[in-house]
């Protein structure tokens, strides 16, 4: 595939991958690289990725808000992978590549004949291929559908997540879905650089169900030393305290003192710096002893003053704390604009939070709003070699689609 000219310098211009993702952990993976300046190809089915049409919002120009938010920085092609036909344009595609992602079921790929150590590997030595599944392909959950809330429970996540009278509780977003789509780019990355050494690819493999367990720290160390099992403490943290949600006049506020130094600061904060030599709260294992009687003097103290101006005050002090904000204070909140972490494209009314990475000579950028299925499905196989009259053949057989309503 002829690369198409670098539309900004990014760190990872002249790097080309094709994704065969859908919903998040891998579109999230691939979405990091097109920030970066890689060009990336999303090879979609014919009627487009799932998550289209995922999400409580769609807009009028047909995107929903779950697509919307990890698939900026990439072209579209629009593909039949179940033909052999299509399957053959794939390999068109990946003449050129440095990397092929998917997060199909296992055996996907050795279904439409692209088993890696037999059909890739061989004939595309420098590829490196990632796969991202629920479960791997071995062990007894081998090959069997996971999502990221079925990883949060199986991992023992939810088991101490929750009021410490309620049911166990998973996390609103999806944390594993997004830590395996980091774990993914971060792998692929390792792989490009030691192919820089060896001049050869390799297969990598990340799931759901091992990504999951690396948020259980430190949890999972203490059960190795103790065997003691985590129980739901609600918003309070085995490291410090207060470390809690206090009500304030206006909402609540999240105070996380984690050492004696930070609790003498509150206490000052609060107009209480006796209460830093209470017997109770002298230090932080009798705070630990006493959380209920040291929750309530905060709670009281808290109550008649407002969340930001208690979060700032306190964060002056070096006392960590935050306002518990709505999406739409939290947005709003200058702190937000002052990163220019909003990233749109007002011809589409697109507007989603950019890449977190700062980089001095390198910024990531936005050059691809999220494409519409098929937009770019003529563009790029005409870069791929292809002949009009083949792309035409293709899409008159129904194998590769372009823009619905678009002219070919």
């Amino acid at each position: 595939m002829t690369p198409s000219p670098p539309v900004h310098p990014g760190a990872l211009s002249g790097l080309r991958v094709v994704d065969l993702t859908h919903v998040l952990a891998g579109p999230l993976a691939t979405q990091m690289f097109g920030d970066h300046g890689a060009d990336v190809v999303k090879v979609e089915p014919p009627g487009g990725e799932v998550s289209r049409k995922m999400g409580p919002s769609t807009n009028e120009h047909g995107f929903s808000s779950h697509y919307f938010s990890v698939n900026r920085n990439k072209r579209t092609v629009a593909l039949d992978l179940s033909r052999p036909e299509g399957v053959d344009v794939l390999m068109r595609l990946l003449a050129d590549a440095d990397v092929l992602i998917e997060n199909f079921k296992p055996g996907t790929m050795r279904g439409f004949g692209l088993d890696y150590e037999t059909v890739l590997a061989p004939r595309f030595p420098r590829l490196i291929v990632a796969h991202i599944s629920g479960f791997g392909a071995d062990g007894p959950l081998g090959g069997l559908i996971g999502m990221d809330p079925t990883a949060q429970a199986m991992c023992g996540l939810m088991s101490w997540q929750g009021e410490p009278q309620g049911a166990p509780m998973r996390a609103g977003a999806s944390i594993v879905d997004m830590l395996a789509g980091f774990y993914t780019a971060s792998a692929i990355l390792m792989a490009l650089h030691e192919r820089h050494a060896s001049g050869r690819g390799q297969e990598i493999e990340v799931t759901l169900f091992d990504s999951a367990f690396t948020l259980t720290h430190p949890f999972t160390a203490d059960w190795f030393m103790s065997g003691r099992e985590p129980a739901r403490i609600g918003n309070r943290h085995p490291s410090g305290a207060p470390y809690n949600v206090y009500r304030c006049r206006d909402g609540h506020l999240l105070l996380a003192c984690a050492n004696d130094k930070q609790f003498r600061a509150l206490c000052e904060v609060l107009g209480r710096p006796e209460l830093a030599s209470d017997p109770r709260f002298v230090d932080v294992r009798q705070r630990f002893r006493n959380e209920d009687a040291i929750d309530a003097e905060v709670n009281a103290l808290c109550a008649t003053r407002d969340k930001n101006d208690m979060a700032m005050t306190l964060l002056a002090a070096g006392v960590p704390a935050g306002p518990v904000l709505t999406m739409g204070e939290a947005l709003r909140h200058p702190q937000v604009a002052a990163q220019r972490l909003v990233v749109e494209d007002a011809s589409i009314g697109f507007r989603t939070i950019g890449s977190p990475i700062r980089m001095s000579r390198t910024p990531p950028a936005l050059h691809q709003r999220p494409a519409r299925i098929g937009e770019h499905s003529r563009e790029v196989l005409r870069e791929a070699g292809l002949a009009d009259a083949e792309i035409d053949a293709l899409m008159a057989g129904r194998v590769l689609f372009g823009e619905p309503g678009a002219a070919s």
